[in-house]
């Protein structure tokens, strides 16, 4: 039955599913691999540049110290890593990483801020944030933790593009990787987000343990929203010892996941939320050109440039000029497909 499903006719260039069942998301992760990065290049090249991939920075404007217990963060209170607290960076700070971003090439600025929640007094100089990046001409990007609707509402005044919320994992496999808020939360503030305006950035983290099941359940979680993410992190753990999942996966055959099954996961992605941009997030840095090559082959259109993401490490703008250059890939200068579709 699921392959009878797999094998109906293609839907219209412009339907968009929301209705996909996990069976359904299962046979596309165990299709042969070159029927796989075959469909999901089909479903790319109808909807976006077959060779133009989005560049992104990723800026840590408050780092360490953050109250919640995610597995996987070095910026975690609890975690024993050398990330130390710090406060929130000085507006004229930002605005001059985001300035040399613009000059190197990126297409949008993406601020994170290690809060469970921003806090009221430290909203007025977010929102100046927001306002003097889009001034430049660069979408804007934040990622801030939870947000209750009137925080929401604000940055959208503001002139916020994006807000990045996570969804991290499947929703059965959550409560492993965090204790301290649930899934249900991340989805409040999608709502949030959403009811303001806001396009949405929500991906997750594959390679933390988990089953092939779980890689499932988070992309069939991704792809019933009501309206897709515009666009979809892909992340690769980097672990990162004195953290709960670095130090537990250290030394162990779960410390990467195999290059092949993320980019398995990369082309379900692709082919479950077609207009979404895909991103080639964290760990991008260890994978190799060919490995990197076949994320694009399979759908990827988006990655973080500069040689940091947040507190690790990145792969940097003159290593990914010359990938783009050997694959011959161009930045991309126009508007993302899903959000042009909106208008």
């Amino acid at each position: 039955m699921i392959a009878d499903t797999l094998e109906r006719p293609a839907a219209p260039a412009t339907a968009l599913r929301t209705d996909w069942t996990r069976a359904e998301i299962a046979a596309l992760f165990d299709l042969p691999f070159t029927e796989l990065v075959f469909r999901a290049a089909e479903v790319h090249r109808r909807h976006h540049a077959a060779d133009e991939v989005q560049l992104c920075t990723l800026l840590s404007i408050k780092t360490g110290g953050c109250p919640e217990d995610c597995g996987y963060c070095s910026q975690s209170a609890s975690a024993e890593s050398d990330v130390k607290a710090e406060k929130l960076m000085d507006v004229n700070a930002v605005l001059t990483a985001a300035a040399e971003a613009k000059a190197a090439g990126s297409q949008r600025f993406c601020m994170g801020a290690a809060w469970r929640s921003p806090k009221e007094r430290d909203m007025d100089k977010v929102v100046a944030m927001v306002e003097g990046v889009k001034a430049m001409g660069l979408e804007t990007c934040m990622t801030l933790g939870m947000l209750d609707a009137p925080q929401a509402q604000r940055l959208k005044a503001a002139g916020l593009d994006y807000y990045n919320h996570n969804i991290d994992t499947s929703p059965e496999n959550y409560a492993n990787v965090i204790t301290t808020r649930c899934f249900e939360d991340r989805l409040q503030t999608l709502g949030h987000v959403r009811d303001a305006g806001i396009s949405v950035c929500c991906g997750g983290i594959v390679g933390m343990g988990e089953s092939r099941g779980d890689r499932v359940g988070f992309v069939h979680a991704l792809a019933t929203l009501p309206r897709h993410p515009e666009s979809v992190p892909v992340n690769a753990l980097v672990p990162v010892k004195g953290t709960v999942l670095g130090d537990m996966l250290a030394d162990t055959p779960m410390a990467k996941i195999d290059d092949i099954e993320f980019v398995r996961t990369v082309a379900v992605a692709r082919i479950t939320m077609p207009l979404s941009m895909v991103r080639l997030s964290a760990g991008r840095e260890s994978m190799s050109e060919a490995t990197q090559a076949l994320c694009f082959m399979a759908g990827a259109n988006s990655i973080f440039t500069g040689d940091k993401l947040l507190t690790a490490g990145n792969a940097g703008d003159s290593a990914d000029a010359a990938l783009f250059a050997k694959l011959g890939l161009s930045p991309m200068a126009g508007e993302e497909p899903m959000r042009v579709a909106a208008e």
